[in-house]
């Protein structure tokens, strides 16, 4: 008995020193189609599959029961006069799917795809850029968008960094070809350690200079692939406490970065929208690009309307305590919505989770702004959006976005029933009708005064005031769902 125990034990011991081991050195180096030689995978021009085990995602319909298939999203359906594919044009977004490890503030990472070695070597930047257009082409979408930081590795100095991107920016330029290009591209201004002030509201001139070099060539390789937008992201920019902060100075030192920036833009040729996301709590507690609003004030205050749009993202709507809607509409009626990050928040969570949308409801009104707007061309749907931290199947990455992808495109279904139907759109002119009269019109000329106003209201006397029928608007919207 006392063998059989201390073999027991012994298993067990062995079984534990097994698994620290693989926890210390991380996970294998395995050849990406999962069953090849780890030496063919290992090399930075490897032609195998990545994914072998997934077809092309075709359209199949509702009635599909196959994941892996669209059920809603047919590309060259014609909607409201165009193509799905055009109203949508989605956008694959690379550090979420090709950078995501699962972390978040409460735990380790959890997903070590069978194509990485756990370097961040440029034969693994190739690699992963590999594997992100045979991922894109199976996906059926024509567009991708990235950090510069986030396809290849920084260097110990600007130009090692500038050489490292321009290496895999040229195999980039060979994969795409001719059909796909970058919705768009950007510079990562917030990872390390020299942004933790801010980059372009630092306040080291060196760093703001360094920020400056960086966007640079970031817009020079983004117009080099055919991008057709460059997005500005808030990260850092902002400040944490109003101590030791010249808010004022900032505010300008950041007007005259775009400024050079929209001048650079004009310099080399690249006729890509110049893009600004409003972002909250990410990770300061206060922003100067809080929300569209925000943003849009900017903008006027330093003459760069002409210059920028907005990119608004979703879950950051959540996070400045409106809807997606809302900055939507804010910045169509402002003439700045530009492009959409198509993705969610939980609302029980206080921070960027950064989920697919699958609320049927929410795309469909992200698409009723959309259309509104005739389109987002030359901006489109990028899907900032990652893989839940307990999804670790590479079949998950397929999964997620194309739940994501049918949900915009029912949303797009729907919003067409709304228009088509008309229901809505006479609720609300019904609802302002009092403002076809004769005074109406001159109010929203410009032309009643005080005088004529109160002229108005002493002979017409206490006004009637009409139901605003919002039970009726909920009941039209949820019958085209």
């Amino acid at each position: 008995m006392k063998w059989k125990m201390k073999a027991i034990l012994f298993l067990f011991f062995c079984l534990n020193w097994a698994f620290l081991a693989v926890v210390a050195v991380g996970p294998p180096i395995c050849s990406a189609d999962l069953g090849g030689e780890c030496s063919d995978a290992a090399s930075d021009d490897w032609k195998g599959e990545f994914f072998p085990d997934i077809k092309k995602i075709k359209y199949e319909g509702p009635s599909s029961k196959n994941p892996l298939s669209y059920k809603w999203y047919n590309a060259n359906e014609e909607i409201l006069g165009k193509k799905m594919k055009d109203w949508l044009r989605f956008s694959v977004a690379f550090w979420h799917t090709f950078r995501g490890t699962g972390a978040d503030p409460f735990g380790a990472p959890t997903k070590y795809w069978p194509w990485e070695d756990g370097t961040n070597s440029l034969a693994m930047a190739k690699r992963r850029m590999r594997a992100n257009f045979e991922f894109i082409n199976k996906l059926g979408v024509e567009r991708w968008c990235f950090h510069d930081r986030d396809i290849a590795p920084d260097g110990k100095t600007l130009a090692e960094a500038n050489a490292n991107l321009d290496e895999v920016v040229a195999l980039a330029k060979e994969l795409q070809g001719t059909k796909i290009h970058p919705l768009w591209g950007t510079a990562q201004l917030f990872m390390h350690p020299r942004y933790m002030h801010g980059a372009a509201t630092s306040s080291e001139v060196g760093v703001y200079a360094y920020a400056a070099a960086q966007v640079k060539k970031a817009m020079e390789v983004t117009h080099y692939l055919g991008g057709e937008n460059y997005v500005f992201w808030g990260g850092r920019e902002g400040y944490q406490s109003l101590l030791n902060t010249d808010m004022k100075r900032e505010l300008d030192h950041l007007a005259r970065f775009f400024q050079a920036a929209v001048d650079w833009k004009k310099k080399i040729g690249f006729n890509g929208t110049l893009l600004i996301e409003p972002k909250p709590q990410e990770p300061t507690k206060h922003q100067y690009d809080w929300d569209a609003a925000t943003a849009t004030s900017f903008l006027q205050k330093y003459g760069l309307t002409e210059e920028f749009k907005l990119n608004i993202e979703c879950n950051h709507a959540t996070l400045s305590g409106h809807s997606c809607f809302h900055e939507l509409e804010t910045a169509r009626i402002n003439g700045l919505l530009g492009n959409i990050d198509a993705n969610t928040g939980d609302p029980q969570v206080g921070w960027d989770t950064d989920q697919f949308m699958t609320d049927i409801g929410e795309a469909t009104l992200v698409m009723l702004s959309v259309v509104r707007n005739g389109g987002l061309a030359p901006g489109g749907f990028n899907f900032d959006a990652k893989l839940r931290r307990e999804s670790t199947d590479v079949e998950d990455l397929f999964i997620s976005h194309i739940s994501g992808i049918d949900t915009m495109a029912r949303g797009l279904r729907n919003a067409a029933k709304l228009i088509e139907y008309g229901s809505l759109d006479e609720l609300v002119r019904k609802r302002y009708q009092s403002f076809d009269s004769e005074i109406g019109a001159l109010i929203e000329a410009g032309k009643a005064d005080f005088e004529t106003l109160e002229k108005n209201a002493m002979e017409w006397g206490e006004p009637a005031v009409a139901s605003g029928k919002q039970e009726l608007a909920e009941m039209i919207f949820q019958s085209a769902l």
